[in-house]
């Protein structure tokens, strides 16, 4: 908390660092805090166990940042990875960022990391055809499957 009260970047109008502010818990969906960065849930999941690894620091690039949260944030991504492959069994995962607007950030002033576990046949004829994503739990369920793991 020291880190999230003190921190000068840190913008009042980033939901990223609106949910820092609060306890870990369902309501902010943040499974786990290192020293550099946090692992969440995506609110809008692509598919089950789609999570993030989010720096602290409140910036857009991930040139901004230094070795140590750069080092930190692999460590924590391949971490998500063995605790998503032990949860779910996934078959592949896809590993990103969209880092800026034109590149289809949803949040481009705080940049992040996802880490979506996928499945041979989980993309289907419900998003083909109607443009929509099935999930088979309940995004608290996964939080809580998460942080059981973590």
């Amino acid at each position: 908390m020291k880190y999230i009260q003190n921190h000068s970047e840190q913008d009042e109008n980033c939901v990223f660092c609106q949910l820092l502010a609060q306890n870990d818990g369902p309501e902010n969906l943040i499974v786990h805090r290192s020293k550099h960065v946090f692992i969440i849930l995506n609110r809008y999941p692509y598919t089950s166990g789609h999570i993030m690894v989010v720096p602290f620091e409140h910036t857009a690039s991930f040139e901004n940042l230094d070795a140590q949260t750069l080092t930190e944030l692999m460590i924590q991504t391949t971490t998500c990875m063995r605790v998503l492959r032990k949860i779910y069994q996934p078959q592949a995962f896809n590993l990103g960022a969209n880092v800026g607007m034109a590149a289809g950030a949803g949040i481009a002033d705080h940049v992040h990391m996802h880490i979506v576990p996928r499945w041979n046949g989980d993309t289907n004829f419900m998003s083909t055809l109607s443009h929509t994503r099935v999930l088979p739990e309940e995004l608290i369920d996964t939080y809580r499957r998460i942080c059981a793991e973590w």
